[in-house]
This record gives C-alpha cells, structure tokens and sequence, in this order.
C-alpha cells in the first residue's frame, strides 16, 4: 500500500517538477519580450524628440538608390519655362570675331534667351504735409486727409509703413506662415527697418479694418444655397482651441455662382461655435 502512495507521490512530483522548468521557461522568454519591447519604446520616445524623426524611415540602407529622376525617355513629362509674354529690354550679344585658335568666326544665326528677375526694390517714402487748425466758434480741431494716407496720427507715431508693406506682412504671416521676425528680416533687403511687433501691431490693425468684410461674408454664409462646415485642433497661446471653416456658394441674379469661405477660431466645437458663423436659427 505504502509502495503504491510512494511511487504516485513520485509521478506527481515530477510533473510538478517539469511544470515548475515549464514555467521557468516561460517566465524567461516573457523576460526576454518584456526587455525588447522597452528598448522599442525608449528607441521610439527617442525618436520622437528628433526634428528630423516624423520623416525618417528608422533604417540604414548600404547602397540607397540615387534620388531624381532616372536616365533615359521614360522619367516622365517633359517641362521647360515658357517664353515671357512681354519684353522690358533687348539686349545684343555679338558673337566673338576670333576664335581662340586664331580662326575668324563666321556668324551664322540668331538665338534668344529670356532673363525673368525682380527689379532692385527700394522703398519709396511720401511726406504729407498735414495742414490743421481749430474752429473759431466750438474750438474743435480739424486736420486735413489724404486718401492715401493709413491713419490720422501725427506726432510720435507720424512715422508709418505703408499699405502695400502692411499687406505682403499679412500674406505673409497669415497666408504662408512666416514669423514676424522673419518677415522683418525679409523688410530689411528693401531698406524698411521695422520691428516684430511693429509687424504684430500692423497685422492687428489690419484684422480690425478687414471686420466689416468678415461680417458681410458671415451674412453671404447664411443666405448660401450650401453650406459645408468642418472644424480641426488649433492652437492659441498654447492652449487647445479649434479652426472650423465654412464652404459654401451662392447663385448670383445673373445665374453666376460665386463660392467663399469663412474661417473661425473658437474654443468649442459644438452648437454655439457652430451658430456663431450660421446662425442660432439656420435651418442648416
């Protein structure tokens, strides 16, 4: 009897004894994952930090492939600048006379070649002379306006840039993103030193005047045919907000279809944001 006990003893601890080798294993290669999946996600948090890391590939071929177009008829579409429309000035470029083996050169035709550049661009500085005075009866003053001029200020802040600098540095900083500082940068080739916030303030000012010509493509939005808004992540001062946009297009009387759009940066994405642009009681 006690033989019997003895030798199920002994079967079962040697299943317990492989189980526990089993297990050892086990534990040994989820060891071993454990430890190549953090060095992936040290690689990985690394990488993320590196400038160039959203671009890269994460491997190192020996021999890359030569980048540009391959040799040969089949690259693709051939293009080549076209000849400008019109011609500021001709110049002649005679051919040399003399070769430089002492032959005499005989000339036998005529080729043109096309220079496009930008001309040297210099400010150009207008000077009004602001005449003004008070009235003899109430005492107001007046002074006079140019419809040139950007603003009635005189005194400290006579010295302004004008509209078409305002302008490029709203394209500039609005359209394709560029900072102040380097739009500054980019003044000073002209010779117009201006600040980074002289470019801010001017940038400000220009939003303002540009209101009333928001509000009327908000009221060109709510009486559109169509209408298709759509909002995305942005940014203001580094805290989260939300850039919605509204597409729509409008029949004119004269059957002509004319398409704007509305941007609008608000905090929210929902039915406020939403009414702000559209209006509370649109039926869209």
């Amino acid at each position: 009897m006690l033989k019997a006990e003895n030798r199920q003893l002994g079967r079962e601890l040697r299943k317990t004894e492989a189980e526990c080798q089993r297990l050892e294993r086990e534990v040994d290669r989820l060891s071993t994952r454990v430890t190549e999946l953090l060095s992936t996600i040290e690689a990985l948090r690394r990488g993320s930090k590196r400038q160039a890391a959203p671009h890269s590939k994460g491997t190192h071929v020996e021999h890359p492939k030569r980048s540009g177009r391959r040799p040969g008829e089949a690259y693709g579409k051939k293009a080549h600048r076209r000849v400008p429309d019109h011609v500021d000035e001709v110049i002649d470029v005679p051919c040399p006379a003399w070769c430089s083996c002492g032959g005499e050169v005989t000339v036998e035709g005529v080729s043109d070649q096309y220079i496009e550049d930008i001309p040297p661009v210099h400010t150009h500085i207008t000077q009004y002379r602001i005449h003004h005075g008070h009235c003899r009866a109430c005492g107001k003053a007046h002074q006079g306006r140019h419809p040139d001029q950007t603003s009635d200020a005189l005194g400290a802040a006579a010295a302004q840039i004008g509209p078409n600098a305002v302008a490029l540095a709203v394209d500039l900083r609005k359209e394709m993103g560029v900072s102040e500082r380097k739009i500054c940068r980019l003044f000073s080739h002209f010779g117009l030193p201006v600040t980074p916030g002289g470019i801010a303030q001017a940038v400000a000012r220009a939003g303002r005047r540009a209101t009333p010509t928001y509000r009327g493509l908000i009221a060109a939005v709510r009486k559109a045919d169509v209408v298709s808004a759509d909002e995305s992540g942005w940014r203001v001062g580094g805290y989260g907000a939300w850039a919605w946009d509204f597409v729509g297009q409008a029949t004119r009387p004269d059957a002509s279809v004319v398409r704007f759009v509305v941007y609008l940066i608000a905090e929210g994405r929902g039915f406020p944001e939403a009414s702000a642009v559209l209006g509370a009681a649109s039926p869209r």
